[in-house]
């Protein structure tokens, strides 16, 4: 239970994080103000790190040996990834993502703009414009988080079954962490085959290495309310239109497949292990709900606005490819502690403890 709630916590400061960083109310309520399919673009351009660093986080840190515990033999591990964005990947040219014509930046000097990932020094406005090229409304590009290590954290817990088999379980029920950010949830599952023990009962004997094959399913949920209010002295274009605004919110869907080839050599306490894998991971983010979007003024100045319905959704895959991964477990009686550090598009650094018994 102890460990449970620590996780919560845990899980819950890296929540607080990215919901202040990277969902915050006025920068969707700028985002939302270009419409719903350059909102996508822009959203999808200031996220992108964020989709992949955490998507790298959610295949990492499943195996850290190809040795499958024995029979009813178990451990509980808690870890954390932290996923290198590289410098490419900081900032990116508004003008060179597909925007429409009906949204332009303000300087036509100042086009480039932080991801988050990126810095916070850059200020690059955006101007939206109606249908007869007159500017409608203007917002500012949110800043970067100054954060290139995106983290993910990984509970999990693993048991040996028969014929080498090992079962690893990755759970968090839905958890509500509070009425400004939302609630979480993550579920995984993972199965890993010891090879040499299926061949022959002297396979030990004959290749001093331990060799497995692996694969695991992770995904995690998170919902957070928003608040996007009616702008300011705007008229409905259309009064018959739903008025209700109490249901904005965002709902993500991180989700990853990881597949790897392991080898590993045991050392008294010690297991240096490499791995090379394939990995997947995907992202399902929507801005749900209602939302008032300035589409027009009147002929006194005054900005008409259209409700839109799930204005943004996102669904694409973020990582496929290669991994390669070098790491270690020390074995100190019931404690464990885990390293390694993968190679590919995003590089990555995964560290955690464990409890378990037995090897």
């Amino acid at each position: 239970m102890r460990k449970n709630q620590f996780f919560k916590i845990f899980i819950a400061i890296l929540i607080i994080f990215i919901s202040d960083s990277a969902f915050s109310q006025s920068d969707v309520s700028g985002l939302i103000k270009s419409g719903p399919a350059d909102a996508a673009k822009l959203a999808q351009a200031y996220l992108k790190p964020l989709f992949k660093g955490f998507g790298v986080g959610l295949n990492s840190g499943w195996n850290n040996s190809a040795h499958s515990k024995n029979l009813m033999r178990f451990d509980l591990r808690i870890g954390l990834t932290g996923a290198v964005v590289p410098p490419m990947d900081e900032t990116f040219d508004v003008t060179k993502i597909g925007l429409s014509n009906n949204v332009r930046p303000t300087n036509l000097t100042q086009t480039l703009t932080p991801t988050f990932a990126g810095g916070n020094t850059l200020n690059t406005q955006l101007t939206v414009y109606d249908g007869a090229n007159q500017p409608i409304e203007s917002f500012t590009m949110p800043k970067g988080t100054g954060l290139n290590m995106i983290p993910a954290p990984q509970l999990q817990g693993s048991i040996g079954l028969s014929q080498g088999i090992e079962l690893s379980v990755r759970a968090m029920p839905k958890t509500n962490i509070g009425s400004t950010i939302g609630s979480i949830g993550m579920y995984g599952a993972g199965l890993k085959v010891e090879l040499l023990p299926l061949i022959s009962g002297m396979a030990d004997k004959i290749f001093p290495v331990d060799i497995a094959i692996a694969a695991g399913y992770t995904q995690f949920n998170f919902e957070v309310p928003l608040d996007v209010p009616v702008p300011s002295g705007s008229l409905s274009a259309a009064p018959s239109q739903v008025q209700d605004f109490s249901n904005q919110r965002i709902e993500a869907k991180f989700s990853g497949i990881n597949t790897e080839a392991i080898i590993s050599k045991r050392f008294l306490v010690f297991t240096p292990f490499l791995s090379l894998g394939y990995n997947t991971a995907k992202t399902d983010v929507g801005v749900k709900g209602n939302y008032p979007i300035v589409t027009g003024v009147t002929p006194l100045g005054q900005k008409i606005y259209t409700n839109y319905t799930n204005p943004v959704n996102i669904n694409q895959t973020d990582i496929n490819g290669l991994r390669t991964t070098i790491g270690f477990q020390l074995n100190l009686a019931f404690f464990r502690i885990y390293g390694s550090y993968s190679m590919a598009e995003y590089n990555s650094f995964n560290g955690g403890i464990g409890f378990g018994l037995g090897k």
